[in-house]
C-alpha cells in the first residue's frame, strides 16, 4: 500500500513536471492522470484533501440518463464512461445505485416517453459494463407500474400516480475515502501530495513559470517548489487564484450556492434513491439518497455574489428547500428541527448571480491572453467527470505523453481493503451527526 508522505523539505529540492494547486477531486484526478503518463506531479492543498466541494457532494456518480431530455449526447457518453471508470477501478468504494422517479403524466414525465428514453439510453450505453466486475454491472433501466412504485417508496404521493422509471447511477457512500484512494493510487505511480501548504506567489523568469512560493501552515515557513507548469485546480477559488497569479478571468468560474441536507429520518427506501419534482412552477428535480441510516436530500441552489471561504445557506433558504421537499412528498413533513447537517458548496453557474448550471468545463491557458507561459487554470461542473477534464487538460499541455495500454482499462492497485487507515479529518461527521456550523446558522 502506498502511503502519502508529507515532506515539504524534500519536495522543495526537486523539480517536478507539473504543480497542481487544489486537492479536491479535480486536483486528485490530475495527479492520477499525470502519474499514469509517467509525469511527476506535485499536489499542493491549503487544507485537508477534498475538504470542501468534493466532500459536500450528494455522493452520486452520474451515468448521464438525465442529459437525454436536452439531447446532450456528448455529456451523456462522457458520464457513462466516467461511471464505468469508477466501477472498474474502485469497486470497493463505488457501487451501482438504483434511482426511481415517480411519473404523474405531466410533460415529459410520462411512462411511454420514459420507456423510450430508457431504451435509447440502454442502447447508447451498451458498453457501460465493459471490463467491470460482474457484481458492479449497471442493469438496464425499466418502467414500473404504480403498485411497484409504491412498494419501493411507500411514502410516495399516490394521487395521480401513473408509475415510475428506474435508472441506475453509481454511489460513493464515502466520497472522502474515494478521493484519498485516488491520491494513494496516484502516489503509487509517482505523485507527491502535500496538504496544509498554500501557494501564495507564482514564480516566474521572463514571464515563464518556474514554480510557486508557498507557506506551510504547519510551521508558518515559506518554501519554493519548482516546475515549469502550474495548474490551478482550486475549484470555487480558481478565479481568485487566477487573479492573483495573472488576471481575473470571469469566464473561469461564476459562483452559485448549492447545498445538500442530512435529515433525521429513516431512509424512504432501503436501496433506492428518489428523484422528485415539487408541484410548483419552475421547480427542479430533487434527489433523496439513503445515507448512513438517514436521508440525504439535495440539491438546493441560490445566487451567490459573496467572497467567503465557508458559504452557508440562510435559514430562509433552507426552509424554502424543505418546503419544496414537502410539496414533492407531503408525507415527509420535514422542518428545520429535522436538519442534522447542511453540506454547502459553490457550483459553477452560467452567468453571474444566476442559478442555471454551467454545462462545460473551462481549461484556460493563460499564455493565450499574454499571461505567464506555463500557467493553466481549470474549472469543472461535476464530480463524475473530473478524470475526463484532467485527461483533456493534460492532452493539451503534454500531447506527447500517453497512458500505457496496460493501464487504460484497469489500473492495478496495491490493495483494495480500505477503511482501516482512513484517518480522522477535522470535518468528519461524528456518530451523532452534530453540526455546529448549522446550529450557529439557525441562531441568526
Amino acid at each position: 500500500m502506498s502511503i502519502i508522505t508529507r515532506d515539504p523539505e524534500t519536495a522543495a529540492k526537486e523539480v517536478f513536471d507539473l504543480i497542481i494547486l487544489g486537492g479536491g477531486i479535480y486536483g486528485a484526478m490530475l495527479c492520477l492522470e499525470a502519474s499514469l503518463r509517467g509525469l511527476r506531479p506535485l499536489l499542493i492543498e491549503r487544507d485537508d484533501f477534498g475538504e470542501f466541494t468534493s466532500f459536500n457532494s450528494l455522493r452520486l456518480i452520474h451515468g448521464g440518463f438525465r442529459y437525454l431530455q436536452n439531447f446532450d449526447l456528448k455529456r451523456l457518453m462522457e458520464s457513462v464512461g466516467e461511471r464505468r471508470f469508477f466501477l472498474r477501478n474502485f469497486p470497493d468504494l463505488v457501487k451501482p445505485f438504483p434511482c426511481l422517479m415517480p411519473l404523474y403524466g405531466h410533460g415529459l414525465h410520462r411512462p411511454f416517453i420514459l420507456r423510450i428514453a430508457s431504451l435509447v439510453y440502454d442502447i447508447l450505453s451498451r458498453n457501460r459494463n465493459q471490463n467491470v466486475q460482474s457484481d458492479r454491472h449497471i442493469p438496464p433501466g425499466r418502467i414500473v407500474d404504480s403498485e411497484e412504485t409504491k412498494e419501493i417508496f411507500p411514502s410516495m404521493n399516490s394521487e395521480g400516480l401513473k408509475g415510475g422509471v428506474v435508472w441506475y447511477d453509481a454511489l460513493a457512500e464515502d466520497s472522502q475515502l474515494l478521493l484519498m484512494e485516488i491520491l494513494r493510487l496516484s502516489a503509487e505511480y509517482g505523485t507527491t501530495a502535500l496538504n496544509y501548504i498554500e501557494a501564495i506567489e507564482l514564480l516566474k523568469t521572463n514571464n515563464r513559470v518556474s514554480g510557486v512560493r508557498a507557506i506551510d501552515h504547519e510551521n508558518s515557513e515559506l518554501c519554493d517548489f519548482n516546475s515549469s507548469i502550474v495548474i490551478n485546480a482550486c475549484g470555487p477559488w480558481c478565479r481568485d487564484l487566477a487573479g492573483r497569479f495573472d488576471r481575473d478571468e470571469p469566464d473561469l468560474f461564476r459562483s452559485m450556492l448549492a447545498w445538500n441536507v442530512l435529515l433525521d429520518r429513516k431512509p424512504l427506501s432501503s436501496d433506492h434513491g428518489l428523484g422528485v419534482v415539487p408541484n410548483k412552477p419552475g421547480s427542479r428535480t430533487l434527489f433523496i439518497v439513503p445515507w448512513k441510516g438517514k436521508l440525504l436530500a439535495g440539491t438546493g441552489h441560490a445566487p451567490w455574489l459573496k467572497n467567503e471561504k465557508d458559504p452557508m445557506p440562510t435559514r430562509e433558504q433552507i426552509e424554502g428547500f424543505l418546503d419544496d421537499l414537502n410539496h414533492a412528498i407531503p408525507k415527509l413533513d420535514v422542518g428545520l428541527k429535522d436538519v442534522l447537517r447542511v453540506f454547502p458548496g459553490l457550483q459553477s453557474a452560467k452567468k453571474t448571480g444566476g442559478i442555471d448550471f454551467a454545462v462545460r468545463e473551462v481549461i484556460l491557458n493563460h499564455a493565450d491572453h499574454d499571461g505567464p507561459r506555463g500557467l493553466y487554470s481549470i474549472s469543472g461542473v461535476k464530480f463524475t467527470t473530473a478524470r475526463r477534464v484532467a485527461e483533456k487538460t493534460l492532452k493539451r499541455i503534454f500531447p506527447e505523453k500517453k497512458v500505457p495500454n496496460n493501464l487504460k482499462t484497469n489500473i492495478p492497485r496495491s490493495h483494495q481493503k480500505v477503511g482501516i487507515d482512513r484517518g480522522i479529518l477535522d470535518f468528519d461527521m461524528p456518530a451523532d451527526f452534530h453540526d455546529l456550523k448549522w446550529e450557529d446558522a439557525l441562531k441568526t
